[in-house]
């Protein structure tokens, strides 16, 4: 009789589990998450009827007889719908952020949860867990299973030598195929670009990554990724070099241990029918959980000189040119003349393993007393693992020589341990109301919303690399504002002021150069979203061209408001932004030429003043070639601009 209880009991709960089928929708009511509980929790997504994902796959193991997945009996159910605005603290492409989704939560009966949100412009779901005591993450399951014939775009992971495929600088291009040609040997860092058949874009991601390790997505050989983290290190050792850093020698049966109540990240996918909405699209931030910081306002976005790529490469100067004081006295001149912020001291100011240990051709309080007369801060480069040891007296160091950006440098990692890292750096550094960006860094995520000092990260295959290989291609250029700017602002370092095509383009260390002309790496200050742009070119050719710089210094780098006016992935963007009274229009394009027609209907009414920057006759064969111009526009005007191939161009408009 207990038997036959017990088995009727077990009926009773598979037909529950069976049974249940959960729906949610977009509040435009074009995008559905249909959700089946089953033996797993799996879910397909619909955009305008048609479907995008199918069986979607969640999952979490904290042990072999504790999982997400393991009887799925629904506790409750709970839907809101928010309809809100979101005041960024740093407006990195607009300040006030409509934030307006439909929510579910499901609660489970074995202390698991899963909510899910639906926005007019993407889908995102998370775990959360609500256990007494700490628990033990042995894996989590994000499974994303496309329909048939979805390509992506995707920074595929190179291995390095012996060290495992989870350090990375996150700098790699974007390989452009077919989902079902990744293999599992395949590991990529987010977010990674899918397109349909029907041209509907959707980019996986995540947002709010705290305590736990970052998600990189591994090709299933199919029509889909899975989503795959690096397990906890258990020990690591130092690679010594000119950069010492730790890496991972062995790594634990588990990917985190953690609070047992919590949320975990957001596993996020944004959606868009056209090209031209996604780099706009700042699900990522939305996401995020709020400021940690209620006052931000030490935090002073704006323009930055850096001369390490240039590898301080100057002319025309009666001192020599080096890590030395006149240099960066040079440098402050320069960033004084032209409207820059602030200078970088890029490394060997001083021993990468000791910030104390100070260059010796380098006098550091007459530096800071010169720069703090001319209105310039000072900001220094750091190594991360440097930085870590000597973080309290460092920071006070900084402090007194007025420094309120640093940059921190060779992380390579993601798993919960290093994400812990960037947090307890941040919060140190926000207490010390100092600014940071990371270097050989995961993208923000989200972070910067939480930590608004964390001003920018790299993540991104950027200007350095023309010093020694060409990819920094106008292509791979034009892939950027569709892929990794949608996880946050990006340092990618513009302003080189040495151009060429790519047929006369080389590698040169001390003289780099890019494949791109000049005003395609103007364009880039405007194109890219980021608070605090690094000026990468030679300010001694930069002073030959007061004109150039003039306008290239006016740009800001907080706005009000974005629009891309056109675009396609890989191909080229017209991207219009506001700040205050005055908009900054800028393009860009690949190797192809174009003749592009930007209607000015977004100008309020009135005349405008417009510095256009533009690529020159010849600047199919001399890279840098470039015409300046003004003229007044209103907005029943339409520009009509020509861009040669790796070409773009910047208009400034102010209003009169």
């Amino acid at each position: 009789m207990k038997r036959i209880i017990l088995l009727f009991l077990i009926s009773l709960i598979t037909i529950e589990v069976f049974s249940q089928e959960l729906s949610l929708s977009s509040p435009d009511q074009k995008i559905t998450v249909n959700i089946s509980l089953s033996s797993q929790l799996n879910y397909d997504v619909m955009v305008d009827s048609n479907m995008m994902i199918s069986n979607g796959t969640i999952d979490m193991q904290l042990s072999k007889e504790i999982f997400l997945s393991y009887i799925l009996s629904v506790k409750s159910t709970k839907t809101k719908n928010v309809n809100e605005t979101i005041i960024a603290q740093i407006p990195v492409s607009r300040k006030n952020i409509p934030d307006h989704y439909n929510e579910l939560t499901i609660t489970f009966k074995n202390n698991f949860a899963v909510i899910f949100r639906a926005y007019n412009d993407g889908v995102a779901y998370r775990i959360a867990t609500n256990f007494k005591d700490s628990i033990t993450v042995v894996n989590e399951t994000a499974a994303f299973n496309f329909v048939n014939g979805a390509h992506a775009y995707a920074p595929v992971v190179t291995k390095r030598p012996d060290e495992d495929v989870f350090h990375t600088s996150f700098e790699e291009l974007y390989t452009h195929k077919s989902i079902d040609s990744f293999s599992a040997n395949d590991y990529m860092f987010t977010p990674v670009l899918t397109e349909t058949a029907d041209n509907i874009k959707v980019a996986i991601t995540e947002s709010d990554l705290d305590d736990y390790p970052g998600m990189f997505l591994q090709g299933t050989a199919g029509n889909g990724f899975s989503g795959t983290f690096a397990p906890y290190p258990l020990e690591e050792k130092v690679v010594e070099g000119d950069y010492p850093q730790k890496v991972v020698t062995k790594r634990a049966d588990y990917i985190a241990k953690t609070k047992g109540t919590r949320n975990f990240p957001w596993r996020v996918m944004l959606i868009a029918r056209e090209d031209k909405e996604l780099p706009t699209n700042d699900l990522v931030y939305r996401l995020a959980s709020p400021t940690k910081i209620e006052n931000a306002s030490w935090i002073h976005p704006g323009k930055c000189t850096d001369e390490w790529i240039i590898d301080i490469n100057l002319f025309n100067v009666p001192f020599k040119s080096g890590i030395n004081t006149a240099t960066y006295k040079y440098y402050i001149d320069f960033a004084k003349r032209f409207g820059l912020d602030r200078i970088m001291m890029d490394a060997g100011w001083s021993n990468t393993k000791d910030l104390f240990d100070i260059n010796p051709h380098l006098n550091m309080d007459t530096l800071a007393a010169f720069a703090q007369q001319q209105g310039i801060k000072l900001s220094m480069w750091t190594l991360a693992m440097t930085l870590d040891k000597q973080l309290d007296s460092a920071l006070k160091q900084f402090q007194q020589w007025g420094v309120d950006f640093i940059m921190t440098d060779f992380i390579d990692r993601d798993d919960q341990k290093t994400v812990n890292f960037y947090k307890r750096i941040t919060e140190a550094c926000a207490k010390a109301h100092i600014m940071i960006m990371f270097h050989g860094a995961y993208p923000p995520k989200g972070f910067n919303r939480t930590y608004p000092n964390n001003i920018t990260r790299e993540a991104v295959l950027g200007s350095e690399y023309n010093a020694w290989s060409d990819k920094p291609t106008s292509s791979h250029n034009c892939i950027i504002p569709f892929t990794r700017m949608l996880a946050g602002p990006l340092d990618y370092e513009p302003g080189l002021l040495d151009n060429a095509t790519p047929q006369q383009f080389k590698p040169i260390w001390g003289k780099v150069m890019s494949q791109t002309t000049r005003c395609q790496q103007l364009a880039m200050f405007v194109v890219y979203d980021n608070p605090l742009q690094i000026f990468s070119g030679n300010p001694s050719q930069g002073l030959m061209e007061p004109a150039f710089m003039q306008l290239l210094g006016s740009v800001p780098t907080t706005w009000d408001t974005t629009i891309i006016t056109d675009a396609r992935v890989g191909a080229y963007i017209i991207t219009a932004r506001k700040h205050g009274n005055s908009w900054f229009i800028a393009g860009i394009t690949d190797t192809t030429a174009r003749d592009l027609t930007v209607p000015l209907s977004f100008l309020s009414a009135g005349n405008y003043t417009a510095t256009i920057c533009k690529d020159g006759i010849n600047a199919n064969r001399n890279a840098m070639d470039y015409a300046i111009e003004e003229k007044t526009l209103t907005a029943n005007d339409a520009l009509q601009i020509h861009l040669a191939p790796g070409g773009g161009f910047l208009v400034g408009l102010k209003k009169e």
